[in-house]
């Protein structure tokens, strides 16, 4: 896969993300920084962004979101768990709040240019 290809697919994942970011928050703030990992000043900051400002964001080499497991373990549990897909569910907000924990609660940061 060529590069430019690679980076409109990081761009729009972005934009997609980001989109996304500010739906969660403005449909159920609570629920959306405790998923996402966010304190209040980034939610704030994520929610009041212009389409002009959340394109400008998108445009980054990099990714802005990342995966919420820091160790496989955490992945594998979810992945071979034979559990029923709701307790699944839990199962998942579970692991993820605990890595939240361990972590000192660290929110999602964006390169900014």
């Amino acid at each position: 896969m060529p590069i430019d290809s690679l980076l409109s697919d990081i761009q729009d994942t972005n934009l997609s993300y980001l989109l996304l970011v500010q739906r969660l928050l403005n449909e159920d703030r609570a629920t959306a920084m405790f998923r996402l990992k966010l304190d209040e000043a980034m939610a704030d900051l994520l929610a009041s962004l212009s389409v002009k400002q959340l394109s400008q964001l998108a445009r980054s080499n990099q990714l802005l979101c990342r995966l919420c497991f820091d160790e496989p373990e955490q992945l594998t549990r979810l992945i071979e768990d034979p559990r029923d897909q709701g307790l699944g569910q839990i199962h998942a907000a579970l692991l993820m709040a605990s890595s939240s924990q361990r972590q000192g609660a660290s929110p999602v940061r964006m390169n900014r240019r």
